[in-house]
């Protein structure tokens, strides 16, 4: 039935007027309340922009970092840092304040609290120092740091798997036999 164009009751009409196959029991109460049909589109879908879209480019041009250091995380609450700079220079642009002392105010609380997240997680260690206990790992790790952690049990379990100790073993032998038949035929 993909072949032919229209939704299903259409097609299933065209079946049952072609003899092709029997009025099912369904169709007249569908053709008596067919079924809603949407607009289609072209295909294309329009762009969704929101007003803090120009500020949030701006703080990654400013702050190029923050695109590894401040991901998108998808279970947690939190707003990226980029769009709390960009809800923040439109409030204060709300508040009449202009466009570039609103950016810089929202950069300067930007960095204060990256700053203050890294003085705590400081002191955070001094404490379990000074209590003679292993440091918490970081509540802020960058990103690239969780993904390298993540990874790093894979890179461990490959020098101690082994069937890849297998595969790199006649890796090995290939290339060495390779190697002697390439000296025999006077190669080098």
């Amino acid at each position: 039935m993909s072949f032919m164009k229209g939704d299903l009751l259409t097609k299933t009409r065209k079946l049952v007027k072609g003899l092709a196959k029997a009025k099912p029991l369904w169709l007249k109460a569908m053709e008596e309340n067919p079924p809603v049909t949407f607009p289609r589109t072209n295909g294309k879908s329009e762009r969704i922009s929101l007003p803090e879209d120009v500020y949030v480019q701006k703080f990654f041009q400013k702050h190029p970092d923050s695109l590894h250091e401040d991901p998108i995380r998808f279970s947690g609450t939190d707003p990226p840092p980029a769009r709390i700079f960009g809800w923040r220079v439109l409030e204060l642009k709300e508040q009449g304040v202009n466009e570039e002392e609103a950016m810089a105010v929202a950069d300067m609380e930007y960095q204060q609290k990256r700053k203050a997240r890294k003085a705590a997680y400081k002191r955070l260690k001094e404490i379990a120092r000074l209590q003679g206990e292993k440091p918490p790992p970081n509540p802020y790790p960058s990103a690239i740091k969780e993904i390298q952690a993540e990874e790093r049990k894979y890179v461990k379990e490959r020098f101690n798997d082994p069937s890849i100790l297998e595969i790199v073993q006649r890796l090995k032998e290939e290339r060495f036999a390779f190697m002697q038949e390439r000296r025999k035929a006077g190669g080098w």
